[in-house]
C-alpha cells in the first residue's frame, strides 16, 4: 500500500476551492449537493459555475485567502499554485487536496453514492479514481432508493431517543434483499436474455424449477447457493406456499435471490402468485421476461402461429387447473376460423380434449401438432390431425405443447429453429454443482 489511509466523514468543515474550470466545477457540484460550506476563488469561471450558489471571488488566488479555511482544494492544475500552497503548509495548518496529484494530498475525494444523508463512499486511496467510480456504479445498481427515506425515518427516531437496533437491522436487510423472477425460456441457453444471464451471475442464491435445463443451470456460478424447488405433475417436491416462504426468508436476510422460472414467469408459471406474496411481505421484486414455449415451440417446429391467409388470431391456453382438474373453457376456440389455439399442459388430457372437441362439431381432420422440448437438442415434433391426438400424445416426451389450426401446415415450407450443438470438448467437461441444495 503506497499510502496509509482511513476513510472518514468530515463534519461542518469550511472549504476553499481554488479554480473555475471543469475539474473545479465537478468538486463544487459534489459539495453543493452535500450542503458543504465552501467558497470559490478563480481569475475566471466557466459558464456552468453560474449554477453554483456559493460565494465566488473572481481574481487571482493569494495566500492571504487561506485564512479561516481548514480545508483547501486546488483544482487549478497549476504547478506554481501547488508549490506555493505546499510551501505555505510548512508554517500553516490546513488539509490540502491537489486534484490528480495524489502524492501531495492530505486527503482524497471518494466516489460517492448519495441517498440524502446516507452516503456510501468508495476510495482507491488515490490509486485509480476510475476504478472507484466503477465500483460505486456497481453498488448503486444494488442499493434501493427507498434507503434514503428509511434513513431519514431512523434519524427522526434517534432524535426522539427511540433506537431499536434489531428492528433497524431487520428492516434494512429487507430493503437490501431482492427477488427476481427470471424467465429462463424453453431451456436453450442461447435464448436466455442478457438481463436474465446477468441476474443469474449476480445472485446470492437461486431457486430452480424442474424444467430448467442443465445448460442453464451450468451458467450458475459454483459459489452460488442452489435450491431445487421444481414441481412435476403429480409429484410436487415443494409446495408453492413453502416456496413463497423460502423466497421471503432468503430475501429478508438481505440476499439477492434469482427465482428461475421456465418459459415466462407470468405465463402459466405462477409467477404472479410469488410476486404478490413477496410484495405483501415488503420484499423488493423484479421480473425478467422469458420466451414461453407457447411462442418458441411453434417457431422451433417451422410453424408460424399467425400468418396471412392462415390465422389472424391467436389464443394461448392451459388445459390444467389446480387440483389436477381439466380446463375446458377454451374448447369453443377451435370453432373459430383463421384462428390458432396453442395448449400448454394438455398432453395428459388428449382423450378428453378430443371427446369434447368432437361433441361441439370440430372437424376430426383439423391440423394438429405436438412439439416437445422446444428449442432443445432433444426437440421432437409430431404433425397429424385432431382425430389422432390421443395416439400422438401417448408416448410423446414431456413437456410439450399442442397446436391446433391451419398454420400447422406451414411446417412444410418454413424453417425450424435448431439449438446450437455443443462442441465435443464442451460435452466432455462435467459440471460440478455447489452442493448447497434443497430437495
Amino acid at each position: 500500500m503506497k499510502y496509509a489511509t482511513l476513510p472518514i466523514v468530515l463534519k461542518d468543515m469550511k472549504i476553499l476551492l481554488i479554480g473555475g474550470g471543469k475539474v473545479a466545477l465537478q468538486k463544487a457540484e459534489v459539495m453543493q449537493r452535500n450542503l458543504v460550506n465552501f467558497s470559490c476563488i478563480s481569475s475566471d469561471y466557466i459558464k456552468e459555475f453560474e449554477d453554483i450558489k456559493v460565494s465566488k471571488i473572481q481574481r487571482d488566488f493569494e495566500l492571504s485567502d487561506l485564512e479561516s479555511y481548514p480545508v483547501v482544494i486546488d483544482a487549478t492544475g497549476s504547478p506554481e499554485v501547488m508549490n506555493r500552497l505546499l510551501e505555505h503548509k510548512h508554517t500553516n495548518n490546513f488539509l490540502y487536496n491537489c486534484v490528480d496529484v495524489p502524492e501531495v494530498c492530505d486527503f482524497f475525494f471518494a466516489a460517492l453514492i448519495e441517498y440524502g444523508s446516507l452516503k456510501v463512499a468508495v476510495s482507491s486511496s488515490g490509486a485509480s479514481p476510475t476504478l472507484a467510480q466503477c465500483v460505486r456504479d456497481k453498488i448503486k445498481k444494488i442499493l434501493p432508493r427507498e434507503l434514503k427515506s428509511y434513513n431519514e425515518n431512523l434519524r427522526a427516531s434517534r432524535d426522539k431517543g427511540l433506537i431499536d437496533t434489531q428492528e433497524a437491522r431487520a428492516t434494512a436487510k429487507k430493503f437490501l434483499g431482492k427477488v427476481t423472477l427470471v424467465g429462463c425460456g424453453t431451456g436453450d441457453v442461447d435464448l436466455l436474455t442478457r438481463k436474465a444471464y446477468n441476474c443469474i451471475q449476480e445472485a446470492d442464491v437461486v431457486f430452480i424449477d424442474h424444467l430448467i435445463s442443465d445448460e442453464i443451470i451450468e451458467t450458475i456460478p459454483y459459489t452460488t447457493i442452489k435450491k431445487y424447488v421444481g414441481k412435476e405433475k403429480g409429484s410436487h417436491s415443494v409446495k408453492q406456499e413453502i416456496i413463497n416462504e423460502m423466497l421471503i426468508e432468503y430475501a429478508s436476510k438481505g440476499l439477492e435471490v434469482a427465482r428461475l422460472k421456465s418459459g415466462d414467469p407470468y405465463i402459466f408459471g405462477r409467477g404472479a402468485e410469488e410476486a404478490e406474496a413477496l410484495m405483501k411481505a415488503n420484499i423488493r421484486v423484479d421480473v425478467i421476461p422469458g420466451i414461453s414455449s407457447a411462442i418458441a415451440g411453434p417457431l422451433s417446429a417451422g410453424i408460424a402461429p399467425t400468418a396471412r391467409g392462415y390465422a389472424t388470431n391467436l389464443s394461448i391456453v392451459s388445459a390444467h387447473l389446480a387440483g389436477n382438474l381439466i380446463n375446458t373453457e377454451w374448447i369453443d376456440l377451435l370453432k373459430m376460423k383463421n384462428h390458432t389455439t396453442i395448449v400448454l399442459m394438455g398432453l395428459s388430457r388428449a382423450d378428453e380434449i378430443l371427446k369434447m372437441a368432437l361433441e361441439i362439431g370440430i372437424d376430426v381432420n383439423m391440423p394438429t401438432a405436438i412439439i416437445s422440448n422446444a428449442s432443445r437438442e432433444n426437440q421432437t415434433k409430431i404433425i397429424s390431425t385432431l382425430g389422432e391426438l390421443p395416439k400422438m400424445a401417448k408416448d410423446t416426451p414431456r413437456p410439450g405443447i399442442i397446436v391446433f389450426g391451419e398454420v400447422v401446415n406451414l411446417h412444410k415450407v418454413l424453417p425450424e429453429y435448431k439449438a446450437r450443438e455443443k462442441l465435443e470438448n464442451e460435452k466432455k467437461q462435467p459440471y460440478k454443482y455447489n452442493m448447497q441444495e434443497s430437495q
